[in-house]
């Protein structure tokens, strides 16, 4: 089951992706979104080595190995990590290519972060709580590991209907549609012309949905403690009424 969720993985994020993830100045790379997640990484390294699961083309980690904290990652997409190396070498970013559930990357580390949902992107409950244990492999006593993760929407799922739209704008929409019996999600981003041509784009991201508290509980199996949980990077309250949240866990140790 592993190896074919890994496949399905590898088939999303395949060379077209990869080549269209980058969209700088803008969406999840425009300064405000971007500037203040790096800040706060930065801030939680404290000095130490950082390690980025799921590091991608590197949105995060490029920026952050700029401010001076040693960075490495792990990727299981080859064509997003060509991308990420058009703009950094192995020497600056060293990266193992491997499952973030169980991939080892050399060295010892004082913080180690998943961003953008993508904890989501495991598909089984078995392998979120891996994530968190290879977490505490990477991890020096006290290190951290911080979660940025979507809140599920399910109060906005109307009763016996399985799909939500969670944005629309000019040239985009995006629909989830819901399997609560096996807290599956599919994420549909529909691309068309906003200026009413018909050719549309589809993109489906397979997830599984998870709550602070079972994230929580996961991080306990690993040897981790709740540390802080705020709405966003800039540190907004976290609150009932939150779409998503970044939470900070620290190991056992320190």
């Amino acid at each position: 089951m592993q190896q074919e969720q890994q496949q399905e993985q590898e088939r999303i994020w395949d060379t077209e992706t990869a080549q269209r993830y980058d969209t700088p100045g803008t969406g999840m790379f425009a300064p405000e979104v971007l500037g203040p997640t790096v800040q706060r990484l930065a801030d939680l390294a404290a000095g130490g080595a950082a390690l980025e699961f799921a590091v991608g083309t590197g949105r995060v980690a490029v920026p952050l190995a700029e401010r001076g904290v040693p960075v490495s990652g792990i990727e299981l997409s080859r064509p997003m990590l060509a991308q990420l190396r058009t703009k950094v070498d192995e020497a600056t970013l060293p990266v193992v290519v491997g499952d973030m559930t169980s991939a080892v990357a050399p060295g010892t580390y004082t913080l180690v972060y998943l961003v953008f949902n993508t904890i989501a992107n495991v598909l089984t409950q078995a392998g979120q709580v891996e994530c968190f244990r290879n977490a505490a492999r990477h991890l020096s006593p006290g290190g951290r590991f911080v979660v940025e993760l979507w809140v599920p929407e399910l109060r906005a799922l109307p009763p016996d209907r399985q799909a939500t739209v969670w944005l629309h704008e000019p040239g985009y929409l995006g629909i989830d549609t819901y399997d609560v019996l096996h807290q599956q999600v599919v994420s549909h981003h529909v691309r068309f012309d906003p200026g009413g041509g018909r050719r549309a784009e589809l993109f489906r991201t397979p997830q599984r949905y998870v709550w602070p508290s079972e994230l929580d509980l996961m991080a306990r199996l690993a040897g981790f403690g709740l540390e802080s949980r705020h709405a966003d990077w800039s540190g907004a309250e976290f609150t009932a009424g939150s779409r998503s949240h970044v939470s900070v866990y620290r190991l056992a140790g320190g």
